[in-house]
Parts: C-alpha cells; structure tokens; sequence
C-alpha cells in the first residue's frame, strides 16, 4: 500500500451525507405543523416559551426537546416515553423511503434560505471536516446525550454551512421548483417547505458535492459534541456514527449572523458600572433600543463595546483600557481572538472585573432575543449585556485554525424549525 497516498486520500475526506427515513408529523393528527414546531431547545426562552409552546399543541416538538419533570432521569424518561407513544398512535410516521430532504425558509423582508438535510457522518475536529468555532459547557452536552440515548432518536437537526461547487445547489433549486412535502408558517413569520430527494442520481450529486466540502457549525455545538460522545459510546458501525444536520451552501445562501447576549443575574447596572469606572469609557444613552444598538455598532467600528442595560437606560462601553486587556486576556491565541468582544467579556469584564463564572446559570443567562433581554434585566434587577455580532469570514478563520471562540458568541441563522423532520436511529 503507497502510505503517503492513502495518508493523502484520507486527508481529503469530506463530508458524507447519507439519506434517512425522517419522521415527520401527521398533519391529520395535529392542530398544524405550525403549532407542533418550535425554535431549537436552546433558543426557548424558559420557563415562558417552554409553556406557551405546550399550550400551542399537545404535541409540539417541545415536549421531545425540553420535557418538564422534576429530575434529569425523570425528563428524559418522559421525552422517551412521549416519542414511543406518538410512534404508536401515528402522531409521528416515518417516510416510506430514505432522502435527503431539502429545507426553505423565507421571510417577509425577502431573505431566502434554503439547505440539504441529511445524516452526516461524525468527526473529530482534527479531521477538519466539521469546524467547531465555539467552546461547548459540560453539562449541556451530559443533558442532550442523555436525552438522545432515552429516545434513540436526533429530534432537532444542527445548521452547518459549506461553500459548495454547485452541484448540490443545482439539485436544491430544481427540487424546490416541484411541490413540496409540507409548508407552513410559523408565529415568526417565517414560510417553511420541505421536499424528500430519493432519486439516486440526486442524491449522489449532492453526495459528490459535499465529499469535497468542509462544513463550520453555525449552530448546535453542543449537539454536535454530543453526537461525538454518543459514537464513542457505541461500536462502529452503528446509527451513531452519524448525525442530523441542516447544510446551507452559503456561496448561494449566505446566513445572518447575530449576537447573543448575556443577562448577569444578582449584578444590578449600577454595581456593574461602578466596577468598570476607569476601565472602561461609558457613556449614558436615554435613547430607544435601536439607536442604542446603531450607537453600539458605530463604536464596535473602533474597538471592543458593549451596551449595558436594566435600569431604564443604556450604558455604552467602549475604549477599555490596554493595560487592562493586557494583564487579563490570554497572550497565546490569534490576534484576532484576542480582539473578540466576546474574549473581552468572558476573560476581562466577567472574570476579572465582575468575578463572574460563565457556566453557572445562577450568574448567567445566554439570550438570543435583544428586547427579551432588557426586558428581563428591568424585571428582574440584573444586567443586560448587549453585543454585536461579529463576521461570519471571522468565524471560518478562526475554525479553520482550530481556534475556538467564547462560548455562545455568535448566532447564526435563520436557525431551522424544531419538529419539520426528525432522524430516529432504529428505523
């Protein structure tokens, strides 16, 4: 055998996406498929969103993602239990072949994402094929894993992106120029259609495509690392050795990217602010929440910034101070990861000026929506910390480097519905 040949070939290994027989609602057995979806389990906000998405339908998607009981053994037996009785009862069938499944979302203001679907073989980070950017907490992932081995199932798939050749886009268009499986809007706004693609020649020029690509997680760290554990956990070959995933060509598609922000619980503003007085520049805005978030964005032009909020107000940080970032912010990673505004935050204000811990969510919430989180920091007395997003060619290089960000530090999106297509491991 040529070593270095085989050595080279394994190298260049690329995404394998394989069909699967997804499970889907039985539209005759639920309210809507509008009112049985729901945002991925770490965009609920809880406890609100958890029960209003309860009440939406007895069988939202929910109920699987985020079952509500008094224990961690007693959750996750009750997500198993509620997906073998929906099997029973025709509430979930699965389709009569295996497919890629192509996936559109489309809002009012003219943004167009459309992606494959499929189970994609898990890998390590040091293959690079899969590029984690973001660090992952410990016991989300001891969650999702335990979840996964009750239902056997992957309930909500993760959102990849790859820049693509072509190929897979072309068959992405065409299929989506037939009628689809299923459409449907939800109480966002957004339009959703999914096709089922089982002709073979389709499928192996979506294959051919993705067998040259790499992929960046967008979204679903914590799932993807889970899908990681849960293969170690079982002998090869088995269901395990791939994963659900949503991949979007953003050469065709590119994604929105977002902030996501931090509610410091027990930390009112005005202790926040004392503590960053003379490390910070701040600046008081009485201004709406838009124009606090443009005057956010101008000053992230020139430097790390944040908007703090939660006593009626808007507090913009910005300029710290350079000794400052010196003595708190790690020397041994990338200039550009140095820079971050979430490296600021984690390593500079939580750390060593707020003294708080990142992983504790007594200390900490992590919230996608802006208004939810001053919202909740006028309600509750705490502080909002609000970001800006940082660019997604930021993102890959730092990926492609093997360097991770701060945890919860981007999000990308439109992140995909919860309970379109589901993947269970032993049909």
């Amino acid at each position: 055998m040529n070593t270095a040949g085989h050595s080279e070939a394994t190298a260049r290994r690329g995404l394998e996406l394989s069909p699967f027989r997804g499970l889907r609602y039985d539209p005759d057995r639920v309210g809507s498929l509008a009112s049985v979806t729901s945002p991925p389990y770490d965009v609920v906000v809880r406890p609100d969103g958890v029960h209003h998405l309860q009440s939406a339908d007895p069988y939202n998607i929910v109920r699987l993602i985020l079952p509500q009981a008094g224990t961690p053994s007693a959750r996750t037996e009750q997500a198993a239990d509620t997906l073998r009785r929906w099997l029973d009862e025709g509430v979930l069938t699965a389709d009569p072949e295996p497919g890629l499944y192509v996936y559109e979302q489309r809002d009012g203001s003219g943004l167009l994402q459309r992606g494959i679907i499929g189970a994609l073989r898990v890998s390590e980070p040091a293959e690079g094929v899969v590029l984690p950017h973001e660090d992952v907490m410990p016991p989300v992932v001891a969650d999702r894993a335990a979840l996964m081995r009750a239902t056997r199932a992957n309930l909500e798939p993760l959102l990849l992106t790859y820049r693509g050749d072509g190929t897979a886009a072309e068959v992405v268009e065409r299929t989506a120029g037939t009628p689809p499986l299923l459409a449907t809007t939800t109480e966002d706004g957004f339009r959703h259609r999914l096709w089922s693609v089982t002709g073979p020649a389709d499928v192996t020029r979506i294959q051919s495509d993705l067998a040259r690509q790499q992929a960046l997680i967008a979204d679903g760290h914590h799932r993807w690392a889970t899908y990681l554990r849960l293969r170690a956990e079982h002998p090869s070959p088995s269901p395990w050795d791939h994963g659900l995933v949503l991949l979007v060509d953003t050469a065709r598609y590119p994604l929105r990217v977002r902030a996501i922000h931090r509610l410091l619980h027990g930390l009112p503003v005005a202790d926040a602010l004392a503590a960053v007085q003379g490390l910070f520049r701040v600046r008081r805005l009485d201004t709406p929440l838009a124009e606090a978030l443009e005057a956010l964005a101008d000053a992230s032009c020139a430097g790390n910034a944040f908007l703090l909020a939660g006593d009626g107000a808007f507090h913009l940080l910005d300029r710290p101070d350079p000794d400052l970032l010196t003595r708190t912010i790690p020397a041994d990673r990338p200039a550009a990861w140095r820079s971050l505004d979430a490296t600021v935050l984690h390593a500079t204000l939580l750390d060593h000026v707020w003294h708080i811990p990142e992983d504790s969510p007594a200390h900490i919430a992590y919230i996608h929506d802006t208004a939810a989180t001053v919202a909740k920091a006028e309600r509750d007395g705490g502080t909002a910390v609000l970001m800006h997003p940082v660019r997604e060619e930021v993102v890959r290089d730092l990926a492609r480097q093997g360097v991770t960000m701060p945890r919860k530090s981007t999000s990308f999106g439109p992140k995909p519905a919860s309970g379109l297509v589901l993947r269970a491991l032993e049909i």
